[in-house]
């Protein structure tokens, strides 16, 4: 996203945050439904993303294709997104899909880690590789990827994960379903006050390894920290952390590589 862009992400969050109280699943899903309906038309999209418009012409086109078939929250919000201004029209789809993705995360049942549950599945499908085809191909019909998505999740995962990871595999706009998952698992975090880091080990951690590298991390963020524990043999030894657009490559295969490059220098 373009500066402006992240201008309006950023308010339009501050706008769903002082809603909190008045927002429900219901919300969150027709959010992601509007993100789906403007990004298979260019036109609606180009209609509110248009960052010369006026807004009240904008407003209007909301007004005309969504009033009446969403409540009157996701109406509101809808209207916050046309009100602003974005680099690009496509950008106006990416909030949508956050601020979709942020008010399950909002509305969400006490006990209920929407962020588990999606890095859970992220694991499932990257285990398999007939399924990851199957959900990520982009030659894939868009209605059968999401069928086969509830299939597999129905009675496994909760509501809320359900609408998320089906949204996700109808709408890859070009990012791999791994990406996808991960991505909306640090959205629904960072909506519960957590930075999430991706910690990839060469064999599993224990309890109270994790627990110190939580702590850590915690303390030089500044931020609560949750961890998600990746095992990739391929490291030899060490961990990989990912955390934000932070990398820390303490790999064993990172030095090895290094040591390789030295020496063909």
């Amino acid at each position: 996203m373009g500066s402006a862009s992240r201008e309006a992400l950023a308010a339009a969050q501050s706008v769903l945050n002082a809603q909190s109280s008045s927002l429900t699943a219901e919300v969150g899903v027709q959010l992601l439904d509007a993100a789906r309906t403007l990004n298979s038309h260019s036109a609606l999209r180009a209609a509110i993303g248009n960052p010369i418009a006026d807004a009240a012409a904008k407003n209007a086109v909301v007004d005309r294709v969504f009033s009446g078939s969403v409540a009157p929250a996701a109406l509101a919000l809808l209207k916050t997104v046309a009100d602003s201004r974005w680099s690009e029209p496509a950008d106006v789809v990416d909030a949508l899909e956050d601020l979709g993705i942020r008010t399950l995360a909002i509305t969400a049942p006490a006990g209920l880690a929407i962020d588990d549950e999606l890095l859970a599945v992220n694991a499932a499908v990257s285990s398999n590789a007939e399924l990851e085809l199957a959900l990520g191909s982009t030659l894939g019909v868009a209605d059968a990827k999401a069928a086969l998505a509830q299939r597999l999740l129905a009675g496994k995962a909760s509501s809320a994960t359900q609408a998320i990871v089906t949204h996700l595999v109808s709408v890859p706009r070009g990012r791999r379903i791994g990406e996808l998952l991960t991505e909306a698992a640090k959205t629904v975090a960072d909506q519960s006050g957590l930075t999430l880091a991706t910690v990839t080990s060469a064999h599993d951690l224990d309890a109270a390894r994790v627990d110190r590298l939580q702590k850590s991390l915690s303390s030089s963020y500044d931020r609560p920290v949750k961890i998600n524990v990746i095992v990739d043999p391929s490291l030899i030894g060490g961990l990989h952390i990912q955390i934000g657009d932070d990398v820390i490559d303490g790999s064993v295969s990172a030095r090895l590589s290094e040591l390789r490059r030295q020496l063909a220098s």
